[in-house]
């Protein structure tokens, strides 16, 4: 028999899904009707125009397109519907996965692959492009969560721009939690998730597109349910999904824009979320657990520590954190054995404090 919770019984430190504040998840309890105006109209199309308000300033020259699914949906939806060959940067799992599948739908593609804890070089990409100028886009995952690092955006965006290439940028653990505008940056088309910086819950990935670029995808599509085109012009008559969208999700995501501003946006919730990773590094440092990364490519998102070098099980460690509250993350880099603590998300410097002191309690 199911048993109620009636509030959440420990806070996730983890890149997303993570916690959530009650208001958001009391917005999903009630139901809405995929052909209603006040669904498409008053909430789809309100959150297309948000989104891209906070991508950019040049609101005209950009659109938003809503896509069912995780993350990882919108990524292949935005692949999956170019034209041409895509030259892919790749430092982590996530990366990997967008090679895979170009693989899969069997697009044209060059891969620049680095070790997991190396950041691209933007003098490499301008050789590569030199060498291989049959590619037509770029694709890079800005925040790499494999290990936490933050990819060098704007100097690839600059090399990009220079070899008059398009730029994709899956900014799945980076677009609400970190400033850019991506027509400053040059970005052609950016690819985020409901379940991340912006604090809503997992259900929809979103991609914010030039209308330019987006106009290439008319007819590329490799999928009909990932079309991103067809999609588009759906949502552009007046919010309609192609195919049941998860409503209470979408409603939480609204909610979830509104709690966003009233925090003082981006910029602010950045703030805190820097705070966050900065008192969590300092503090299992004084308790012994190394940062993976050093402090110039990391992240303000999720970090990862090396085990320590006395005996430690990462099972057991999760089990005593999740016991008293917290919920970790473990490690996927093949280099080094680590585990991650995110800290975004409805998480504030005062739970940090908290984790850090249960720590050393079950640690001392």
């Amino acid at each position: 028999m199911y048993e109620y919770i009636p509030d959440n019984p420990y806070i996730l430190l983890t890149p997303g899904p993570l916690s959530t504040s009650k208001s958001v998840r009391a917005a999903m309890l009630r139901d809405w009707c995929t052909w209603d105006a006040d669904y498409n109209e008053a909430i789809v199309q309100n959150i297309r125009r948000r989104l891209i308000g906070i991508a950019t300033s040049k609101v005209d020259d950009y659109t938003a397109v809503l896509i069912q699914g995780s993350g990882s949906f919108a990524v292949e939806a935005t692949i999956g519907s170019t034209k041409g060959t895509l030259l892919i940067i790749a430092n982590g799992v996530y990366g990997q996965r967008i090679i895979r599948m170009a693989d899969v739908l069997k697009i044209d593609h060059i891969d620049y692959v680095l070790p997991e804890i190396s950041a691209p070089d933007p003098v490499e990409l301008d050789q590569m492009l030199q060498l291989h100028r049959q590619v037509s886009h770029v694709v890079l995952v800005h925040c790499e969560t494999t290990t936490g690092m933050l990819n060098p955006l704007a100097e690839i965006a600059s090399v990009v721009k220079q070899h008059n290439k398009l730029l994709i940028v899956d900014a799945m653990s980076s677009f609400g939690g970190i400033p850019m505008d991506v027509d400053e940056l040059g970005i052609d088309m950016l690819i985020s998730s409901s379940n991340k910086c912006i604090q809503g819950v997992p259900g929809f990935g979103y991609v914010i597109a030039r209308r330019s670029a987006l106009a290439g995808c008319e007819g590329q599509a490799r999928s009909l349910c990932l079309d991103l085109y067809d999609q588009w012009k759906e949502m552009e008559a007046g919010g309609k999904w192609r195919y049941t969208s998860p409503t209470h999700v979408v409603r939480a995501f609204y909610q979830a824009l509104d709690e966003l501003e009233a925090e003082g946006g981006v910029a602010l919730r950045h703030a805190r979320y820097v705070d966050n990773q900065q008192l969590l590094v300092d503090g299992m440092a004084e308790l012994g657990f190394q940062a993976l990364l050093p402090r110039q490519l990391q992240s303000p998102i999720i970090t990862s520590f090396l085990y320590p070098e006395t005996d430690f099980n990462f099972s057991d460690f999760y089990q005593q954190m999740k016991g008293r509250g917290f919920v970790l993350y473990p490690g996927k880099i093949s280099q080094a054995d680590t585990f991650r603590i995110g800290n975004i998300g409805e998480v504030y410097p005062a739970d940090i404090r908290r984790l850090l002191a249960i720590i050393e309690e079950t640690r001392g």
